[in-house]
């Protein structure tokens, strides 16, 4: 088994969508890591029909605002991973960080809605709205996702 020659053991991911919220983080990660207000620049953060999660596909001259978490570890990565599921892949890309007036680049982990052709991507997808509205029925989603993940593996035993 060949070993990368600079394995990295922390991560930065943008996070645009119930990731924003530090209760949903914390159900998931079991602590908030530091964040940083960021922007993500040609991509659309779409509302998904029947989902109340959004979705970002590369659209040019559009931008997402959302926020890096730093320190991301591979434990923390792989849940992550697992909580996005197959409808999303992880890539790496480039966002803004603006810190005290200035601004700079990074590049972070994040995840991109697998389908680009999906009909049922719309509109813009709305935090406050998705707050008001979903958050509570979300974090206990979240938290049945957790527990679950959490569980012996059943699937050898009869």
């Amino acid at each position: 088994m060949a070993c990368a020659s600079n394995p990295q053991s922390v991560f930065n991911v943008f996070v645009y969508g119930s990731l924003l919220h530090d209760d949903v983080v914390r159900a998931l990660l079991k602590r908030v890591p530091p964040s940083s207000p960021a922007i993500l620049r040609n991509f659309h953060r779409f509302s998904i029909k029947g989902c109340v999660y959004p979705a970002i596909l590369p659209v040019e001259n559009k931008k997402v605002n959302g926020k890096v978490l730093s320190g991301i570890t591979i434990r923390e990565l792989d849940i992550l991973d697992k909580f996005e599921d197959v409808e999303y892949e992880r890539r790496t890309v480039d966002v803004s960080q603006t810190v005290l007036d200035s601004s700079n680049t990074l590049m972070v982990e994040t995840y991109i809605w697998a389908d680009q052709s999906d009909p049922n991507l719309y509109g813009e997808w709305d935090f406050e709205e998705w707050e008001r509205l979903h958050k509570q029925s979300f974090l206990k989603m979240t938290m049945e996702f957790l527990e679950e993940l959490e569980k012996p593996d059943q699937s050898s035993s009869t």
